[in-house]
């Protein structure tokens, strides 16, 4: 536990709040209790009573987005099984917010406004963000496979992601939830600090598509001898009712970290 580095969380979290005042979003409390968590092929949601804790508040969020409200956000504990390391905890903070009538490059200066905010408040330099694409980080040539992907990832990507930079553009293979243009989803990532910090994209609005993808990474769960999780039929109900609109995920134990210089996510939070 560092005191110093409690105390510049406090000071951080408060500047999110105040900044997204400021840019008129209304803060909603989610449900941490959940009957079906997000779409995770590769991680283990905790089971809790007659549901799961939440992996995040993203289907919450967007069923308030299918209610009208234009301009959302949360900040929450959010739970992940089989994740712990220097840069995961199976409890951490999520920000998450959403925008009516915007797409995926519409949540760039709002994300930048947020992390300039936050350093402001710790006395740490505004970075200067770049942005790039996932082709581009590859030279032009995309693996077409999954596993020469994460592996080229790991060894060959990843390790170049040390400035601030936007990574637009991932293979529509990888959309998740996101809008899908061609061969490219609508999605993006932000790297701060060496770490993947947030993860956005143009949301999808078609049930049917909806259902479609989440019976495929039931299957994709499966296939890895994990079992699937529920279907969320509130979201793929609400999904038909989306406004164009855009949402983003942001780690704050990382941004925290970026900040403070802190190497462990432990560092800046409270143990239990």
């Amino acid at each position: 536990m560092n005191p110093e580095r409690l105390r510049a969380r406090a000071a951080i979290v408060r500047a999110l709040h105040a900044t997204l005042a400021d840019l008129g979003f209304l803060e909603l409390h989610v449900p941490v209790l959940v009957n079906g968590p997000a779409l995770e092929e590769n991680l283990e949601a905790l089971a809790c009573a007659d549901g799961f804790l939440h992996t995040s508040p993203e289907f919450a969020l967007k069923r308030a987005l299918a209610a009208g409200l234009p301009r959302i956000y949360a900040i929450t504990p959010c739970f992940r099984g089989e994740e712990r390391g220097r840069h995961h905890g199976t409890e951490f903070t999520m920000l998450e917010f959403y925008l009516h009538n915007a797409n995926y490059l519409d949540l760039i200066p709002v994300v930048e406004s947020l992390v300039n905010a936050a350093a402001d408040a710790v006395g740490a330099p505004r970075p200067l963000f770049l942005r790039t694409t996932v082709s581009a980080l590859f030279g032009g040539a995309v693996p077409p496979d999954d596993d020469t992907f994460y592996r080229r990832w790991v060894t060959e990507v990843d390790p170049t992601l040390t400035a601030p930079t936007w990574v637009l553009d991932f293979p529509a293979r990888h959309a998740a939830l996101a809008c899908v243009r061609g061969d490219i989803a609508e999605r993006l990532e932000l790297y701060l600090g060496g770490l993947e910090l947030a993860n956005g994209f143009s949301e999808l609005a078609d049930g049917a598509e909806l259902r479609e993808r989440f019976a495929a990474s039931a299957a994709a769960r499966i296939a890895r001898g994990r079992a699937p999780h529920p279907t969320d039929e509130g979201v793929i109900a609400a999904s038909d009712r989306f406004p164009r609109s855009a949402g983003i995920a942001l780690g704050v134990d990382r941004l925290v970290m970026a900040l403070t210089g802190a190497t462990d996510i432990m560092d800046v939070r409270l143990p239990r």
